[in-house]
């Protein structure tokens, strides 16, 4: 794994843009958003798993959403009070990738969003 953001300069401008300056790409615009094809998304910088397909959903919102990681330990969150809102950060629990936000406002079971960039998702389909 590398050491900090700095190290991560080799991966394309707007992937870094996202997964190092948080940043947040523009709603309805990833390729993500509209894919409901079998399989797994992992994080853009390190292939670490991060949801399966069967916890993604339309929230309506522009970005992909999922109800809840693959694996507990995929994901880590930091308080964000950045443009004056309180929100939840999501990280790749392995690299420290910036992904996107965590909502108290998603369906069933877990009444998560985890609305995330698709700039920071590689998809893996199910072979």
């Amino acid at each position: 794994m590398k050491d900090n953001p700095e190290d991560w300069k080799s991966v394309p401008p707007e992937v870094y843009n996202i997964c190092w300056l948080k940043g947040t790409e523009a709603p309805f615009s990833g390729q993500h958003n509209k894919n409901y094809e079998e399989g797994t998304y992992v994080c853009a910088c390190c292939e670490n798993p991060l949801f399966s397909s069967h916890a993604k959903y339309d929230s309506g919102s522009g970005w992909p959403s999922f109800w809840e990681s693959k694996n507990p330990g995929s994901l880590s969150r930091n308080p964000d009070t950045s443009l004056g809102m309180t929100r939840i950060e999501v990280l790749c629990g392995n690299c420290g990738a910036h992904l996107g936000h965590e909502f108290e406002d998603g369906p069933p079971p877990t009444g998560k969003r985890l609305c995330i960039n698709s700039l920071a998702l590689h998809f893996q389909p199910k072979k």
